[in-house]
């Protein structure tokens, strides 16, 4: 279903809007080029989506409501690079090209709100390559899981996704692979749940709560 089928469904007789009981978030996650976030070339997108129930303070992964592409690019990325993520020199040249790849995405994730470890990453790769190739940047709102895992288990020391994972004992078969990764991080959403359900209502509590996280990061810098 396109976002544009999604909202007037919300609207239709008997439906709800957008931050409704019942609402679609979407999890992210990007493989790039490397790591700066304004000059590196974004290489491949996955995303799974979750059915959030605030009536019932349930969350479920959809894993039938997912998305992966590949985007072409003119010339493949490093050596060490591909060793680290897996996207061959032929798949990244037999990629998507980038214009259908970020509509597609675009299309899938319409204007459910967005989540991503470490999400000012994949916000602004992908922001940038909507730029580019669109001309436009998708209006979501973002959630960092990062901030969401440290506001509601201050008592853990972890910080990188691979410690989060840890703490709470998620595997991960193919970590630094879009779609695997994406997984781990809708695992990292259901474990930190019962503790942010109880503290939440809905999306915008959401974004306060982890608002509370960017503010500390702030005062800390």
């Amino acid at each position: 279903m396109s976002w544009l089928q999604r909202l007037r469904a919300a609207f239709a007789p008997g439906g709800q809007p957008p931050d409704a009981r019942v609402s679609r978030w979407v999890v992210v996650d990007v493989e790039t080029s490397g790591l700066d976030m304004h000059r590196d070339r974004l290489l491949a997108m996955a995303a799974i989506g979750l059915r959030v129930d605030w009536t019932e303070r349930r969350i479920d992964v959809q894993l039938a409501d997912s998305f992966e592409v590949v985007l072409r690019q003119d010339q493949a990325s490093s050596r060490d690079n591909i060793l680290l993520h897996g996207i061959g020199v032929q798949s990244q040249l037999a990629g998507i090209e980038p214009v259908a790849a970020l509509q597609a995405f675009a299309d899938f994730v319409g204007a459910d709100p967005l989540l991503a470890f470490h999400s000012a990453f994949d916000q602004t790769l992908i922001g940038r390559h909507c730029r580019q190739h669109l001309g436009r940047v998708l209006p979501n709102p973002w959630v960092d899981i990062e901030h969401l895992c440290a506001v509601t288990h201050e008592q853990v020391q972890a910080r990188s996704l691979d410690e989060w994972m840890a703490h709470f004992g998620i595997q991960c078969p193919r970590r630094h692979q879009a779609a695997a990764d994406t997984l781990a991080e809708c695992e990292l959403l259901l474990r930190i749940w019962p503790v942010l359900s109880r503290q939440c209502g809905s999306w915008r509590d959401v974004q306060r709560l982890a608002g509370q996280r960017r503010w500390l990061m702030s005062r800390l810098h």
